[in-house]
This record gives structure tokens, sequence and C-alpha cells, in this order.
């Protein structure tokens, strides 16, 4: 690929030194608080790890979260600004036996990767200073690299399919006719590519999602937070079975159900704040994800399912963060000054 011609200027308006935006602050945050989470689930699934190239899959996955903080926390320092409380080894139970079989860690690592991708990309067009900058673009690289390992590994163990294979096109081609945006007529137009790609992408995303859920639901302590991860099973499956469909009309494949790698221990390795805030979060990036399908789909039957199902998910995030508040769970992000309340005292 060709290499950007250098362009010289000014880098005094973005030195370290200055104070960190509100972007900066956010992302920084938020990676550490994402990290210190995959921190404490990879290391209950190293303690249980039978097969050695998913184990060393996991012990990289470890060691890019352990660098990642590190480095957030060299940052806040600087700054003097707190260290996020995030996820400690009191939120994990090291004596807790294996709750997911060797299978589902690689499927497990591919959907936080993703994950981490969504916070870098977002965040490395707003970021000002140089140096968080550098920060962000090596994490993506080094997340991307991790990618490229979990999806050999997927592929060399039989543990996935590829997404769906289409025809070449014979020639460029041009929407003539207004009904290519029709979805609920007898001569439906086939699915084209990138709903093909996001239809695959959000069973993907959600077949893992469930089965954590599931295990989750099994070993909560409290009846409250178990109830909750019940009805998310439900509204996953359902969700799943829809996107499904869509693919199987058209005789294309779809990834299978993770289900059977949950195994029958009801002792947790986690906290219930850990596990709900891990759904919490799991689920706000079904939004994310949900959004980005919306925007590139052209036929009206997946819009309707997609802004359906976007409604859903949203109110069941809500629930999550209302169960987290009312436990005093939930680690509030930097925010703005109040100035109302400034003005008052």
């Amino acid at each position: 690929m060709k290499q950007l011609k250098p362009i010289q200027f000014d880098t005094s308006k973005v030195k370290p030194t200055e104070k960190f935006t509100s972007v900066e602050m956010g992302k920084l945050w938020a990676t550490y608080e994402g990290n210190s989470l995959s921190n404490v689930i990879i290391k209950h699934f190293l303690q249980h790890v039978e097969d050695e190239d998913i184990k060393t899959l996991l012990e990289n996955a470890l060691s890019l979260t352990e660098d990642f903080m590190e480095k957030i926390k060299e940052f806040l320092e600087k700054e003097n600004f707190p260290l996020p409380l995030g996820y400690t080894e009191k939120d994990f139970h090291s004596e807790a036996p294996r709750l997911f079989e060797d299978e589902f860690y690689v499927h497990y690592l591919k959907y936080a990767a993703k994950a981490g991708l969504s916070i870098y990309a977002i965040a490395l067009p707003l970021v000002m200073r140089l140096d968080i900058r550098e920060f962000f673009i090596q994490c993506g690289m080094v997340t991307t690299e991790l990618l490229g390992q979990i999806n050999g590994l997927l592929m060399a163990k039989g543990f996935i399919i590829k997404p769906p294979v289409l025809p070449t096109p014979e020639k460029v081609d041009f929407i003539e006719n207004k009904s290519y945006l029709d979805g609920f007529g007898h001569k439906l137009r086939p699915l084209h590519a990138l709903e093909v790609t996001h239809l695959y992408d959000n069973i993907e995303n959600n077949v893992t999602s469930k089965a954590l859920l599931i295990g989750f639901s099994q070993v909560a302590r409290t009846q409250q937070v178990r109830d909750f991860f019940i009805k998310g099973i439900e509204l996953t499956d359902k969700m799943v079975e829809q996107l499904k469909t869509k693919l199987h009309k058209e005789n294309l494949p779809s990834p299978a159900l993770l289900d059977h790698l949950v195994t029958d221990s009801t002792t947790s390795p986690f906290s219930d704040k850990l596990m709900l805030s891990h759904k919490a979060d799991m689920f706000a990036m079904k939004v994310r994800s949900m959004g980005n399908s919306m925007a590139v789909n052209g036929r009206k039957d997946i819009g309707l399912l997609y802004g359906k199902a976007l409604m859903n998910v949203a109110l069941y995030a809500e629930d999550a963060a209302e169960i987290l508040i009312e436990h005093g769970w939930m680690e509030q992000p930097p925010h703005a000054a109040d100035r109302n309340k400034l003005a008052s005292e």
C-alpha cells in the first residue's frame, strides 16, 4: 500500500501536557473499565483451560488487558485523575469450578475484542493529544492482531463456519425500481452482501451472549439478578431465531448456538456485580451493532426487525443499570460540571 506524504505542523497545541478533553477522559476511563472486567474473566478461564493453543490465546489476551490498564494508569496519574475501581480480585472467586468449556473461551475472546475495537475506533478521530492518540492506535493494532489469531484458531479447530459466500457479480449494476426497498411481499429481492454481513455478525454476537447469560443465570447469588439473566436469555433467543430466519430463507448458513458449551456448575466464579455489569455492557454493544446494521440495510422487513430489537435491547440495558444503581454497583463515568449545583452553593 502507498505511504502517506509527511506533513509538517506545529504540535505545540496538542502536546502531552495538555489537559484531557472529554473524549480522552471518557475513552480512557471506558477502556480501563472494560479491560479490568476482561482481565478477571480471562483469569478464571486460564484456571481451567486444557487446550494448549487456547491457553496461549488466553495468555495473549490477558497480557493485553494488563498492558492497556498499566498505560492508562500512567496517563491518569500524570493528570492527578482518580484511577477507576473497575473489577478486582474481590469480584473473582478462584475456588469455583469451570463454568464454560474451552471452545467457548475462543468465542468469548472474539466478542470482547470486537467490543474493544469499537471503543478505539470511535476514539481515534476525536482524540487530539498525540500520546493518547498513539495509545489508541496501538490498542487497535494489537487487538486486530489478536482477532486474527482468534479467527485462525476458530477455523483451524472447526469451531465456526465461514460467513456465507455469495455469487460474484458479472457486471456493475444499478437499482432501477423502488421495490428494491420492499420487505413485505411475495417477491422479495435477495439479501445484499452488507445485509448478510450484519445479520451474520449480530447472530454471532448473540449466540455468545446467550451462552454467557445461561452460565450467569446458573450461578447468580441473588434472585433479582438471576431473574434478570433469565429474561435476557429469552430476549436473546428470540432475536437469534428472527435473525437466522432471514438467512435460512435464502439458504444461507448462520453461526451455531453455543449453549452446549456451558457446564452444569452452580458455583459462581464472579460477583453478581461483575456479571450484571458485563451484561449491561454487552447489551450496550448490541445497540451499537444494530445501529450500524440499520445504517446499511435496504429492506424494510429487516429494518423493522432491527428497530424492534433495538428498543427491547435498550430497555433491557436500562433495567440492568437500575439494578446496578440500586445495589450501589455502578461506577460513575467522568461528567461535566453541574453549574446549577455550583451556583446554589
